[in-house]
């Protein structure tokens, strides 16, 4: 079976209060602590309004992401289409893909934000609708067509791009939430999904019934998708022990819950937390949770669970945020990198192998004790010293070493 593959989406979601520089400081360094941990991709949004989530251009801040980080993937987690001439997201997505050696992934969106688009004057109406026109126009600029084109919201006279994508195929992702319309984008190009919306076992946002969209709209369009090319997105915070998750995260994700999609966003059925202990059990430990808060024995059960239910998928997508400190926070993805990970995809499966072989077949290697201990007796010097030899230890365990006491007792006896 082929490896999952994991990475972080940072929206940004940050508390106000702290000074926006050392914010975005501060986020380029957890790049770099992902690259070197061995996470395979990370993502940056777009966002003009709510105080809250303060990337305007995703492509200057993975630009800067990619001075710092040699192989990690870095992916627009989402350019909003309708915001912006195609050309010109065509543009410097290219320039992105060769200012990161090739490491560009293309995500694009309608926008996530009602307050962007007003703020642009644009119809949310009509925004899903032109993220299609939009997509299949870069698609052509990346292939190297000259493009004219005439539409309500964008002209272009014999466009083609001085420079293509340096990857033979730059990677296309849409962004999905609780319409088709992400899913069914995928399946009419036949181009990945980053699902950021709920695991619930029923309805719009069930896994399955996300699928099946996709599927659909592959066989109306004579495409294929694949899973390998799907991603969900879940929350977490990890630590030694649930209770010392609980103590980290819960402060912060009750502040994040009522100031931002309370008390903020107004997301419609939610009410304010009353503690942090209530914010930790209705966020991580009701049916169908979409977040963890544990231990990474917890999060290796939640993937599982996720993999049974939505029938696979081929890139598990962490969603970055300040629940606990920086230092805890950076704790918590390393820890998933040295016990989630690797357990999730088999790396240490051959190490326990080993170890079992080992210990089961001891019978094996005892005739290696044998050859010590006859070295010895063959040793006047060394078989004399032996009846005074004790327990003694050594830094090195000497694994061919015979049972030293015993040959001892029976010297002295």
């Amino acid at each position: 079976m082929a490896r999952l593959k994991f990475g972080a989406f940072l929206a940004p979601h940050h508390p106000i209060g702290e000074h926006p520089m050392l914010q975005f400081r501060r986020d380029l360094d957890l790049v770099s602590q992902l690259d070197e941990l061995g996470y395979d991709e990370f993502w940056c949004g777009e966002h003009h309004s709510s105080g809250w989530e303060t990337i305007a251009s995703p492509e200057m801040f993975l630009a800067a992401a990619g001075e710092r980080t040699k192989r990690i993937r870095l992916g627009t987690g989402v350019i909003s289409l309708p915001y912006h001439h195609p050309y010109n997201v065509a543009q410097r997505m290219v320039q992105l893909d060769h200012m990161t050696g090739g490491r560009a992934i293309f995500g694009s969106g309608p926008g996530a934000l009602a307050s962007d688009a007003h703020t642009l004057g644009i119809d949310p109406m009509t925004q899903r609708d032109r993220q299609d026109e939009a997509i299949g126009v870069i698609r052509r600029l990346f292939n190297g067509e000259r493009v004219t084109a005439k539409s309500d919201w964008f002209t272009m006279n014999d466009a083609a791009l001085q420079i293509l994508p340096l990857q033979e195929e730059m990677p296309f992702v849409v962004a999905s939430q609780i319409s088709p319309s992400g899913m069914t984008l995928a399946g009419k190009y036949g181009i990945g999904i980053i699902s950021l919306g709920s695991m619930s076992t029923q309805g719009l946002m069930a896994l399955p019934q996300q699928w099946e969209f996709a599927e659909d709209a592959a066989k109306t369009h004579g495409t294929t998708v694949s899973r390998a090319n799907w991603r969900v997105l879940l929350s977490w915070h990890i630590a030694e022990t649930r209770e010392q998750a609980r103590r980290e995260a819960g402060p912060g994700l009750m502040r994040w819950h009522n100031e931002y999609t309370v008390g903020t966003l107004m997301r419609p059925g939610l009410k304010p937390f009353a503690s942090p202990d209530e914010a930790v059990d209705k966020t991580a430990f009701v049916e169908g949770a979409a977040s963890t808060i544990g231990t990474p024995d917890d999060l290796i059960k939640t993937i599982k669970n996720l993999m049974q239910v939505s029938g696979g998928v081929g890139h598990i997508i962490g969603f970055v945020h300040d629940w606990a400190n920086p230092e805890n926070t950076r704790r918590s993805w390393d820890m998933v990198a040295r016990y989630v990970v690797p357990e999730i995809n088999g790396y240490i499966d051959g190490l326990r192998r080993s170890q079992a072989f080992v210990i089961e077949n001891r019978a094996i290697f005892e005739r290696a004790g044998q050859a010590v201990m006859a070295k010895i007796m063959d040793n006047d010097k060394a078989a004399a010293a032996l009846s005074q030899t004790g327990p003694g230890r050594v830094a090195i365990p000497a694994v061919n070493a015979p049972d030293l006491q015993q040959a001892a007792a029976k010297q002295r006896g």
